[in-house]
């Protein structure tokens, strides 16, 4: 591609590479110059433009987006028209954005006009989201540099997984001192994280904080045929022989991996219990500002794997905002 001012005779099929006003006459930036504006320009005074001029061998800016945006999309992600050597991909359905980063960034270290900018993976997107775009940065790429980013991708990068896991069973310990509210209150903020994914708690119990009256009703929900139990516990899992965990062991169920990386969210429990994950909640849970339990129940829904490989992968990114109303804060608060 030729880049530079041009006589406006030498101009005619050019691509403008800024906006040229001369009186009624307007070439915008980024239009084709044609005769019939050349023409116009001509008789406003303009003798010459600043155009990029394409190469056989290059690759306009509008069709190298579409082109590259189609490769990359997946499941569930729809493109609009390309405009300006823009391709923007949206979601078709509520989910979890997955991507593959290593090949992303394969694409966008080609060359310096390709890239693809993404959300994050793992959010959680809705329908007609914005999750990820394409941009040209000049107004064509070389055929050569289009293929060799082609080449990276293979297979499509960037998906969404549909949510599938519909029913969820809820069982909250109890210790003296913990009230009744405060549970209600847990129910409601769990719904209220269900709705995106069109899920209902299906199961709801209370039970003393103890290993065998919660073994007992581990083992009844599993008759209301749940996709995910969560279970709130009166006080945090500290150990694996604590009394949540030892509950789904008791229940005949197999612990995954206890703690994570993400802060709030540290004492996360990941079992499993018959064909169902369990969660064990940590406290955070109970508030509705976002902490690693969404992390976790995001993808669960969605019906992606979380277990230790996907939990211990989290800790880059994984220090969230403060919830003030922890038990224990990370840090004092500052004194004024």
């Amino acid at each position: 591609m030729k880049f530079g001012h041009v006589p406006l005779a030498d101009a005619i099929g050019s691509i403008s590479a800024h906006a040229v006003r001369a009186g009624e006459s307007v070439l915008r930036k980024g239009s084709r110059v044609t005769p019939e504006i050349a023409e116009k320009l001509q008789a406003a005074g303009v003798t010459g433009i600043v155009a990029a001029t394409l190469d056989p061998d290059d690759v306009h800016e509008d069709e190298a987006a579409a082109s590259l945006a189609a490769k990359l999309a997946g499941d569930g992600i729809r493109i609009d028209p390309p405009f300006t050597g823009r391709a923007n991909l949206f979601a078709e359905t509520n989910g979890v954005l997955r991507l593959d980063r290593a090949r992303i960034d394969a694409v966008n270290a080609v060359d310096e006009a390709i890239t693809f900018a993404t959300l994050p993976a793992f959010r959680p997107v809705s329908v007609g989201e914005m999750v990820a775009t394409v941009k040209i940065i000049p107004y064509a790429v070389p055929r050569a540099a289009l293929g060799a980013a082609m080449a990276q991708v293979g297979a499509p990068l960037i998906s969404i997984a549909p949510y599938a896991r519909r029913r969820v069973a809820a069982i909250s310990t109890l210790l003296p001192g913990l009230k009744p509210s405060v549970v209600a209150k847990t129910i409601d903020v769990l719904s209220q994280r269900l709705l995106p994914a069109e899920a209902e708690v299906v199961f709801e119990e209370r039970v003393p904080h103890e290993t065998q009256p919660l073994a007992d009703a581990l083992r009844r929900a599993l008759a209301a045929s749940p996709d995910i139990v969560i279970v709130f516990g009166a006080s945090a899992i500290s150990d694996r022989r604590d009394v949540i965990p030892a509950a789904v062991e008791a229940a005949g169920g197999r612990i995954e991996h206890l703690g994570m990386p993400v802060d709030p969210g540290n004492l996360l429990l990941i079992a499993e219990l018959g064909n169902s994950p369990v969660l064990g909640a940590p406290g955070c849970a109970r508030s509705p500002k976002e902490n690693g339990f969404d992390w976790v129940l995001q993808r669960l829904l969605a019906g992606l794997p979380v277990g230790r490989t996907e939990v211990v992968a989290m800790g880059v990114g994984g220090l969230l905002m403060e919830i003030k109303s922890r038990p224990q804060l990370r840090a004092e608060p500052p004194r004024k």
